[in-house]
């Protein structure tokens, strides 16, 4: 009776195994596809020469496809101005790709959404340099708050 047990409780933990699997590779494919909108864009930066994880945020972008074109300036702030970024959401540089700015480190997650739903907003914004986030060393501590920007001010629009 005993054998029959474990038999059974084997089964069932093979099966679980196999969905969880599935569900798992299912995820993975659809994140990968999710991504793919971004292979071959083209992307312009703008930082300051002193920046290094600017450099790594970059690096990071290029990573996952993005053709980068780096533009270093002594003063970035009118760049910033002119593309309507709140001072409240204000990073170390400035990213533009299609017609949205990306300010500041934030995750592909976010900069591959903005891509694939073209929301009617000027850009997103993870403000400050926050520890952990792309090209930031240190551990990542609680969510990263991306922000959408318009032309009424700024919301939530992503939480990673």
């Amino acid at each position: 009776m005993e054998l029959k047990k474990i038999i059974v409780l084997s089964i069932a933990v093979l099966l679980l195994s196999s969905i969880v699997l599935a569900q798992i590779s299912f995820h993975n494919s659809q994140k990968t596809k999710k991504l793919e909108v971004l292979k071959g864009l083209k992307a312009k930066v703008y930082k300051t020469p002193y920046c290094s994880c600017c450099d790594l945020h970059i690096g990071y972008m290029r990573s996952y496809g993005i053709e980068v074109e780096v533009v270093e300036m002594e003063d970035i702030s009118g760049i910033k101005n002119s593309l309507g970024v709140p001072d409240e959401l204000l990073s170390c540089h400035t990213t533009v790709i299609k017609d949205y700015f990306i300010e500041g480190h934030v995750p592909i997650e976010a900069i591959s959404k903005l891509i694939e739903e073209r929301p009617d907003v000027k850009g997103i914004s993870l403000p400050g340099m926050p520890s952990g986030s792309p090209g930031m060393p240190g551990a990542k501590e609680g969510t990263f708050v991306i922000y959408s920007v318009d032309d009424g001010g700024y919301s939530e629009f992503m939480v990673i």
